[in-house]
């Protein structure tokens, strides 16, 4: 089995590590979103993983709808962290040609 030569090989890492870097910048760039309880309740992520913003429907907002309103914010939460890890296994499979990579997502993330 030849393989290539040592600096080959960080050379291609090193790249390797620049085009990690460019898509995760890239993904914080895009944002994905989400709703729950027909659109009572928006949380909007970024590519990263992060929250940017929750809206909430100002009927949504009486007192004695407070656990409903809980509840809303945390499944709209979760649907728009799952799009955006959607998002970065995209990005990652695009960089990779699908080929599993171990830890590479912790690098996106």
């Amino acid at each position: 089995m030849n393989l290539p030569p040592l600096d080959e090989m960080m050379r291609q890492a090193q790249a390797f590590t620049q085009q990690l870097a460019k898509i995760k910048e890239d993904l914080a760039k895009q944002s994905v979103s989400a709703t729950a309880g027909g659109g009572m309740v928006t949380v909007r992520a970024d590519g990263c993983g992060q929250v940017l913003a929750i809206e909430i429907e100002p009927e949504v907002c009486a007192p004695e709808e407070k656990e409903m309103l809980q509840d809303l914010v945390v499944a709209a939460v979760n649907q728009a962290l799952k799009k955006s890890k959607e998002l970065a296994a995209e990005a990652q499979r695009s960089l990779t040609g699908g080929l599993p990579i171990p830890g590479l997502d912790q690098l996106i993330s």
